[in-house]
Formats: C-alpha cells, structure tokens, sequence
C-alpha cells in the first residue's frame, strides 16, 4: 500500500511539472499571437521598419514578416513543439533557416528564442543566433536581433515598434 501511496505521489508531481512547462509554452505563444496586426517603427539607426504578425495554419503558427530596406525583408514561423516548446524558424535574408527555442522572463514581458539549429548553414554566412520579444503593452513591442557573423563577431539590430493604427492616430 506504501508503495501504491509514493507510486501515486509521484505521478501527480510528474503530472504538474508536465502541465507547467506546457503551460509555459503555451503561454509565451499567446503572448507573441497578442501581437497580431501591423507594426511600424524604427531600426536602431533610425531608419524605418515595418512588421507584421499574421495566425496562422488553423492558429497553430504565428508569422511574423519584417518589411525594412535590403536584408531585414524575412519572414519568422513561430509555433509549438510539442507541449514544452516554442520554436521560431527565421527565413533569413543570409539564405538559411535558424531555429531557435523560447525561453520566457520570470514577469512573462519578455521571450527569448536561442539557436539550436538550421538549414543550409554552410559557407561561413552567419545566421541569427537570438532573438528577444519584449511586449511594453498592447501596442508597443520591441525585438532585439543577434545576427552570429562568425569568428566571434555578432551584428545587432533592434526594433522599437508601435502597433500601425495607433501610430497613425
């Protein structure tokens, strides 16, 4: 019977740590889906950048697509892995794929997605290494970008957006 109580004990811990991981996955894909809509901003040299969020595939993928000069014209895939996991695919203007895993910040604001693989990474190019979300409100965001250029060398662009609409007003 001792058994049969730990046995139990056991089952129900293992069942809430699955239940909060997935809910932690699921929750930092409905805070990026909060995004939905038109974006428009500045790059950090001033220069102005425009990004959108569109749900997709039945809700199960969020597209983000980034319209600014030259190479930030890419489109991003975010959607869950699994219960436990947030990945982002970043079609990128370098010609191959990262992916990369969210990580959430204690407060929920901020959701950082870390490489930990890709396609077509040959010939040296570099390839987006991370990339961070920050949601200030319902109509202010900003994504930080680290660009990995290799031999230790990183680019980073930071975006400082408001939802279109309210810019507008």
């Amino acid at each position: 019977m001792k058994s049969l109580r730990i046995a139990f004990a056991l089952s129900l811990f293992l069942a809430s740590t699955f239940t909060l991981a997935q809910s932690s996955a699921q929750k930092s894909f409905d805070q990026l889906k909060s995004l939905t809509g038109s974006w428009e901003g500045k790059n950090a040299d001033g220069h102005p950048v425009r990004v959108s969020f569109r749900d997709t595939a039945g809700g199960s993928a969020l597209m983000s697509e980034i319209q600014g000069h030259g190479p930030e014209e890419m489109i991003s895939m975010i959607h869950l892995d699994g219960p436990n996991r947030l990945v982002l695919t970043h079609y990128c203007g370098a010609g191959n794929q990262p992916r990369m895993a969210a990580t959430a910040s204690p407060d929920g604001k901020a959701i950082t997605f870390d490489f930990f693989d890709g396609t077509n990474l040959t010939g040296g190019g570099g390839h987006m290494q991370r990339v961070v979300f920050t949601v200030i409100d319902a109509n202010h965001h900003t994504e930080d970008w680290t660009f990995d250029a290799g031999a230790g060398k990183e680019m980073k662009e930071f975006f400082d957006l408001h939802r279109a609409e309210v810019a507008q007003k």
